[in-house]
């Protein structure tokens, strides 16, 4: 317990108080500090950081009424901190700190902090500047129909996104700082009587036993809350849109906010929530019913369509007609290289235009990548390092991948492709069986929170598993499905 004597106090000797953090905060040419005369004559210290604050409030709301008070002397003497706080400034985030390291991190938030010669202590006032771009909408999950406003960098920001979709008082929201040289604000966010005490705590639990320098996205914490850390596939859901946190809240799951970042996390997440998009819920049930059995079979063909190519040209002819077999005979018979290989160089070559037209500028990104697909797929056909019949697969393996509405599962797909091809080249299709049966068993012990990750797709959870295989019309759903 800290002592009233302890060097940590703020003493309220001016002079000594400015002198320590002058001294702290010394080479820090962004903090200012302000001197002034309260109206008795006291001497008076504002410090704040250039840039954090909202200078004109400062001037309006803090200086002026603290330069023209005239201090009552009775009740100035009884209680200075009470008497600046009730009849002095007109401010509504206000609080007094006792102890120079609380202080400090206040004022490294963006708080103002305010020191009066003789008065032990400091006063925090919130006076933070939101610097933040414009509420737009999300580019990693568009929508045809649906809600156009996203998340941005701010926290708070985010926070009252949520807010404004769940106007009770049983959403409650708890915060944290992470990172022990960022002090990265983290809020957790959940709904009262609907998500279960047990998760939360757990969540709580993580968060605050996380030991890292440095916290500037949320994909930096993710990987320490998770269950399995050497797991490919996300274990929490990520989302930039807040009508989809909205809805994972009142589901009751946990939604953690991270400042600085417009995504989000979500937890736990179960996998057949990973290929649900957010306007699945917007749209006519059975359509969406209809889009969801095409997303899974898709899924599918995004993981195996080539490793079956190379399995059933390279082991398994047998299986195709003999037209096509003949097709794909002829076609193989200027190429030099075996199936598997062949694949291989065309997938690499493929990944490879599509993180290039990820990483250069929106406006030459994609024809960059459509340019190249059609230039380089067509040279290589007639150089006769690929057939024509592998660059078909290829391409719709490429546009089954698309059609992940979580990107980080769409991330986890295109790495299995390669293990699984170069299986299927050595083993044929006992090897995508052995696979398959592997992936399987991974993912039934996989777990997101102690919740398996299976677990909606389990026979014996029947509501989970309409959810996976349909979408229920509003009227037939009941409250938790």
């Amino acid at each position: 317990m800290t002592k009233p004597n302890d060097e940590n106090m703020i003493s309220g000797n001016l002079i000594r108080d400015e002198a320590r953090l002058r001294a702290l905060f010394d080479k820090c040419d962004d903090i200012v500090f302000r001197s002034f005369r309260l109206g008795d004559d006291s001497g008076a210290l504002l410090v704040f950081i250039d840039g954090m604050v909202d200078e004109q409030r400062i001037e309006s709301e803090l200086l002026k009424p603290l330069l023209s008070c005239q201090q009552p002397s009775e009740v100035w003497k009884k209680d200075k901190w009470a008497w600046l706080v009730y009849k002095v400034l007109p401010t509504e985030k206000i609080a007094i700190k006792m102890r120079e390291d609380q202080a400090v991190e206040a004022l490294l938030s963006g708080d103002v902090l305010l020191l009066v010669d003789g008065v032990p202590g400091s006063l925090l006032i919130g006076m933070y500047a939101i610097v933040t771009r414009s509420i737009e909408e999300p580019e990693s999950e568009p929508v045809i129909r649906g809600p156009r406003d996203g998340f941005t960098e701010c926290l708070q920001i985010n926070a009252t996104l949520i807010r404004r979709r769940l106007r009770t008082a049983k959403l409650k929201s708890e915060s944290f700082h992470v990172g022990t040289l960022s002090r990265t604000k983290v809020s957790v966010m959940y709904v009262e009587g609907i998500a279960k005490h047990l998760l939360i705590d757990e969540v709580k639990a993580r968060i605050q036993s996380i030991e890292i320098d440095v916290v500037l996205e949320s994909g930096y914490i993710e990987e320490l809350l998770t269950d399995n850390r050497y797991s490919i596939f996300p274990q929490l859901m990520t989302t930039e849109r807040p009508d989809r946190a909205t809805a994972m809240l009142a589901e009751g799951r946990v939604v953690i906010l991270v400042d600085n970042t417009p995504f989000i996390l979500i937890a736990p997440a179960t996998s057949h929530e990973m290929i649900q998009a957010a306007e699945d819920y917007s749209q006519n049930f059975i359509v969406v019913t209809a889009t969801r059995w095409l997303r899974l079979c898709l899924s599918l063909i995004a993981l195996i369509f080539p490793s079956m190519y190379i399995a059933i040209t390279t082991m398994h002819q047998e299986m195709l007609p003999s037209d096509l077999l003949l097709s794909i005979a002829s076609s193989r018979e200027a190429v030099p290289f075996p199936a598997i290989v062949e694949a291989v160089i065309i997938e690499l070559a493929f990944e490879g235009l599509r993180e290039a037209g990820i990483r250069l500028p929106r406006q030459v990104g994609q024809a960059v990548s459509i340019v190249g697909a059609l230039v380089i797929g067509q040279a290589a056909v007639q150089a006769g390092l690929v057939t024509s019949s592998l660059v078909i697969v290829v391409s719709a393996t490429g546009i089954a991948s698309f059609i992940f509405p979580t990107y980080n599962l769409g991330l986890s797909i295109r790495f299995l492709r390669f293990p699984l091809m170069i299986i299927a080249g050595i083993l044929g299709l006992y090897g995508i069986f052995l696979f398959l049966l592997a992936l399987l068993i991974h993912l039934t012990k996989l777990k997101s929170f102690g919740v398996p990750y299976l677990s909606s797709a389990a026979a014996t959870n029947s509501a989970g598993l309409k959810d996976v295989l349909m979408r229920l019309p509003w009227w037939k759903r009941t409250k938790g499905n």
